[in-house]
């Protein structure tokens, strides 16, 4: 009986172990996707904010003028 209870705790602590490897080794595979999503969202995605902003700047500049224009050109009538 002892021996059984011995063969079973062992096969109890192989399969705690094992699951412990699994769980570090899927925690590493999702560290690295997580390092690799950061690098590229953070070249990729800030050259993007960036543009959409001074596109933004642009128009709104372009506005801005098209209303100041206006308005001088209707008061002077």
């Amino acid at each position: 009986m002892l021996m059984f209870i011995e063969k079973i705790s062992a096969k109890i602590r192989e399969m705690i172990s094992e699951k412990g490897q699994g769980m570090v080794e899927y925690a590493l595979i999702i560290a690295v996707v997580a390092v690799i999503a950061a690098v590229v969202l953070n070249t990729s995605l800030s050259d993007s904010i960036s543009n959409a902003f001074t596109k933004a700047d642009s128009k709104i500049d372009a506005a801005t003028d098209s209303i100041s224009t206006n308005k001088t050109g209707n008061s002077g009538n």
